[in-house]
């Protein structure tokens, strides 16, 4: 028996066994916890990649299987945490963040028959999403008396997110893959984006210590980041090319 190649697998299952037992905290009222779940599958995602290339063990169960666990872990989750994170009274708005699992697994079954999407994505990726609205719903249960945590609970920000990030993440804007040396050999943009984006976590990291807020904050200050350098490059190339 060949254990070797059983290894990525075994990596990706864990993501996904991270993604449900976030569920499961989530539900429990514990959405911080949840959170860090989410956190140790993006953990075990990364690194099931990196196995099977260097183990030389790719298959399609593998594939497939990565999928159903993106899916839990930053599909089913984050919808739950931002329907739980709402407060709003408005039936039809409460239930809004229910529609990023829906886009979610579009977004995982396109990616999975798009031949462009090596090197680069097109659309947001769903990890990115995901982080958002973790880090979000964490912030907003840790600091209930912030600003944010107002918002959460009123009936504008949670539905518009949930529509904005479901947008993207079936769109075709082009978005930088957080792997250097991943795929096919990078743009020297892409890189650039690479590097401002981790300037930007950086920055986000150091002005959470400075200022006391909760460490969530720089998850959310990061990927909003992301999203903001990706839809900046598309606007700054559509006016060059007018």
């Amino acid at each position: 028996m060949n254990i070797r190649k059983h290894i990525p697998d075994s990596i990706t299952s864990m993501n996904l066994l991270c993604g449900v037992v976030g569920v499961i905290l989530t539900l429990a009222g514990r959405p911080d916890l949840g959170f860090i779940c989410m956190i140790l599958g993006a953990v075990f995602d990364f690194f099931d990649g990196f196995a099977a290339r260097m183990l030389n063990a790719s298959s399609g169960i593998g594939k497939e299987l990565d999928s159903l666990a993106d899916m839990v872990t930053f599909g089913v989750l984050p919808s739950v945490m931002l329907f739980l994170a709402g407060g709003t009274n408005i039936l039809i708005l409460k239930y809004f963040p229910i529609i990023l699992a829906a886009f979610s697994a579009l977004r995982l079954a396109k990616f999975n028959l798009d031949e462009r999407q090596h090197s680069s994505f097109l659309g947001l990726p769903t990890p990115a999403a995901a982080m958002i609205c973790g880090s979000l719903a964490c912030f907003a249960y840790k600091v209930p008396d912030s600003l944010l945590a107002s918002w959460c609970s009123g009936p504008v920000l949670l539905p518009v997110l949930a529509l904005a990030l479901s947008f993207l993440l079936v769109s075709e804007v082009p978005m930088f893959s957080m792997k250097f040396g991943g795929g096919n050999k990078a743009s020297r943009i892409e890189n650039i984006k690479r590097i401002v984006f981790l300037v930007l976590s950086v920055a986000a990291v150091v002005v959470t210590l400075i200022t006391g807020l909760h460490w969530s904050f720089a998850f959310l200050a990061a990927f909003t980041g992301y999203i903001i350098i990706n839809l900046a490059s598309v606007f700054c190339h559509s006016g060059r090319s007018e």
